[in-house]
């Protein structure tokens, strides 16, 4: 549900930002258990999306597992292209062009200590009245 909310946060981000674009293509196909999405603007705007309601491994109810692409010309004149996947392990970037940055490693000493942490975990508190 978290992700369908964040998926149609994006969309509306794409509208407000392409309001004067022409609508090439508009698709939309909207069921209980799975939907489908295209949308297509002249100014290189290009979204394309499909979600399926499927039984969870982790969780005892059904949970959207939702598909992607976006592809848009940057203002410098570079095309861009995400593909994703969005399930109950939350949204991952498939494939980007160009890449997306990546966070710098974390340091040695910061591991040691999420290891340390990892490996002795506090004792649970048990309330007494």
């Amino acid at each position: 549900m978290k992700s369908t909310l964040v998926f149609a946060c994006c969309l509306l981000a794409f509208a407000h930002a392409n309001e004067n674009a022409n609508v090439l293509r508009h698709e939309a196909e909207v069921n209980v258990n799975d939907f489908k999405y295209a949308l297509e603007l002249d100014n290189s705007v290009n979204i394309q999306q499909q979600g399926q309601l499927k039984p969870s491994e982790r969780e005892p109810n059904e949970q959207w597992v939702v598909e992607g692409q976006h592809s848009w010309t940057s203002p410098e004149g570079e095309p861009v292209a995400i593909q994703y996947l969005a399930n109950e392990n939350g949204y991952q970037v498939l494939s980007a062009n160009p890449p997306l940055p990546t966070p710098p490693p974390i340091p040695e000493a910061i591991q040691r200590a999420l290891d340390y942490i990892a490996a002795h975990p506090p004792p649970t508190a048990t309330a007494s009245f």
